[in-house]
């Protein structure tokens, strides 16, 4: 009986297989990179993001007049990115019916009316020849009470607003950290196409119990320019886009912390601004 009673108690002490549960209305903060995640960022703004000659030249060549073809209108934004701008976010579990289990964790964004789905079963990611999608393909664990979540097999999208690029190669690393009210979100993208080395941001959440807006983004593509040429892609070639400069102009920012890369991100790149040129 006392093996039996010690037992108990030594299972019962086991960490759950859920510390903590995310459910409820998430409603995002922008004290973090408002500029960006808001308004937008500028034209040419690739300061502290480790990106490739490849993604800086893919966003001189960037026109933003691209967005108004008809199949960009729509266009949804990747997992990596669709957390930063406006939205609002459901999080709920689903349960094995039998064992109460947790086979996934459902999370649904406002934008784009988007629903992602972390697998919690430990099933393997597909094989790399199988389609991506805007969202990927997501399995979580808990590391203590935080989730940590490892998706693949995305779309190509963005990296920023202003013509960065983030392949298809992608995979993107996630943290969900609640603390009472507050929900953290760490990303962790890595890109051998566009990156240098892994780029991390992180979005802050507040529970809204009362939430009870709209939760539609409906969208219908248009003929919004009906001049142009059919077929005509909006686009600078290399070395005429007249709008990279506005931005180093502007703020009076030396060229070399303007086009970023790995350095800009890091306190020692301040050695090498001394005497640079604005």
């Amino acid at each position: 009986m006392i093996k039996f009673v010690c037992a108990m108690l030594a299972a019962a002490s086991l960490p759950a297989l859920a510390q903590i549960d995310l459910s409820g209305n998430w409603q995002p903060q922008f004290h973090e990179d408002q500029p960006e995640r808001i308004p937008g960022p500028e034209l040419g703004d690739y300061l502290g993001l480790p990106i490739t000659d490849g993604a800086r030249l893919f966003a001189e060549s960037w026109d933003p007049s691209r967005l108004t073809l008809q199949e960009h209108q729509c266009r949804v934004h990747i997992a990596p990115y669709i957390y930063r701008g406006p939205l609002q976010v459901r999080m709920w579990e689903e349960k094995d019916p039998k064992t109460q289990t947790i086979v996934a964790i459902k999370n649904y964004i406002s934008t784009y009316e988007q629903t992602r789905t972390f697998w919690m079963d430990n099933r393997p990611h597909p094989p790399e020849y199988a389609p991506h999608t805007w969202e990927g393909f997501s399995t979580g664990k808990w590391e203590g009470d935080i989730l940590t979540v490892y998706t693949t097999h995305i779309k190509q999208g963005w990296v920023r607003r202003n013509g960065l690029p983030e392949s298809d190669q992608a995979t993107l690393v996630e943290h969900f950290i609640r603390h009472g009210d507050h929900l953290t979100h760490v990303s962790i993208v890595t890109d051998p196409v566009y990156l240098t080395e892994p780029l991390i941001k992180t979005q802050d959440f507040i529970l809204n119990p009362r939430l009870n807006g709209n939760w539609l983004w409906p969208c219908e593509y248009v003929e919004e320019i009906a001049t142009r040429e059919k077929g005509a892609v909006p686009h600078y070639l290399p070395g005429m886009n007249q709008f990279n400069q506005e931005f180093r102009d502007k703020h009076k920012i030396p060229e070399i912390a303007q086009r970023g890369g790995a350095e800009t991100m890091y306190p020692e790149f301040r050695l090498k601004l001394e005497g640079a040129g604005k």
